[in-house]
């Protein structure tokens, strides 16, 4: 941490001592910035922008340009993995993502097998290289990926899904074939993450965007359990278990004790639960991340700062609580408004934190 200029973010992580509460945002670099809507036109579509170093570190720190935020986090997308297996990943404005080789059957799911970071998302660890240069030690750097099971998730329906009727038909009929394809993308996810570390990240980040959609036991066996080997491997490995990592799995309420468990950092929360509940539930095991409704960015800007005042209160006094949304930011949010919240953040939260670093 000596190397930064502000290591907030990284110290609440530790639960240490801070002298303000850290913030950044899920998605903070994405559409609803006027900038970023620029910098996706001139690249022409959605992957070029991902897959163009240059490009990626330029929306990437977009948003430190705008607001006071303590991290920045990498731009590029969750699904580089399932991409890099060859997979034809696609975007559609308004469709969301799109595979034009789903795997949906055990022979297909064999065919797989691990990407090399430095070779097929050699990209992704150039722009992380770059964005380290151009920090110049200013704020940490968060790196993430998808989770196992979220990944899965999009590799099997092809693409976005509400019911998760494919998926769930395999994970019933042949649960056997997706713990195959979970231990595939466990080992992927580790492997890309140790590249990112290695690349010069500070921070990562595992997004479970759909493991709330599981029941309790199947959530355990098919989402929880493959980010816990993740976990493992990452704290096992001497050039990387220092590194924070945090979890999110939205629409975790009823697990958090066993995320908490798996050895990670800390717990992204979504708006669903209490940061006052969770903070009782998990003590000071992790921690926490969150956790305000991304809507609330709608309201005026005096109710957003009654809003933070309130997320604040309910984690009240100590160490270890990034401030965030409880996931990404709206895409027709007005930017001013998240500059409100940002700075209510770091005023607000001071008297919090008690300078004697208890």
């Amino acid at each position: 941490m000596s190397d930064l200029k502000n290591d907030r973010f990284l110290r609440a992580l530790s639960r240490q001592s801070v002298d303000a509460t850290p913030v950044w945002i899920m998605r903070q670099a994405g559409r609803y910035l006027p900038e970023y809507r620029a910098v996706r036109a001139r690249a022409g579509d959605f992957m070029t922008l991902c897959k163009t170093p240059e490009l990626a570190c330029e929306v990437t720190l977009q948003p430190l340009e705008r607001f006071a935020l303590d991290a920045a986090i990498l731009f590029s997308d969750i699904l580089t993995i399932p991409d890099a297996m060859g997979l034809g990943l696609g975007f559609t404005d308004g469709e969301g993502p799109a595979f034009e080789r789903p795997v949906r059957d055990a022979a297909a799911i064999r065919r797989l097998s691990v990407p090399d970071p430095e070779q097929e998302l050699g990209y992704v660890l150039d722009a992380v290289r770059l964005v380290r240069r151009e920090l110049d030690g200013r704020v940490p750097l968060i790196g993430f990926s998808g989770s196992p099971w979220t990944l899965a998730t999009y590799m099997v329906e092809g693409g976005s899904s509400k019911g998760f009727s494919r998926i769930k038909s395999l994970l019933f009929d042949q649960p056997s074939v997706l713990d195959e394809l979970l231990k595939l993308l466990s080992d992927s996810v580790t492997l890309y993450l140790k590249a990112q570390i290695a690349a010069g990240v500070q921070a990562v980040m595992i997004f479970d965007t759909w493991g709330g959609v599981l029941t309790p036991a199947d959530y355990q066996r098919f989402s929880l359990q493959p980010m816990r080997s993740i976990v493992t491997q990452l704290k096992a490995d001497p050039e990387t278990a220092k590194v924070p990592v945090i979890l999110f799995t939205k629409g975790a309420g009823a697990w958090l004790e066993d995320m908490a468990q798996t050895g990670c950092d800390a717990l992204g929360l979504d708006w669903m639960i209490g940061l006052d509940e969770a903070r009782r539930r998990v003590g000071s095991q992790v921690a926490l991340q969150g956790n305000l409704d991304p809507a609330a960015l709608y309201a005026r800007p005096e109710r957003i700062r009654a809003m933070v005042a309130d997320i604040l209160e309910q984690f009240g006094t100590g160490n270890g609580h990034v401030f965030n949304l409880g996931h990404g930011i709206s895409k027709d949010v007005n930017p001013d408004h998240l500059a409100v919240l940002v700075d209510a953040v770091h005023e607000l939260s001071r008297p919090y934190h008690r300078s004697d670093g208890g």
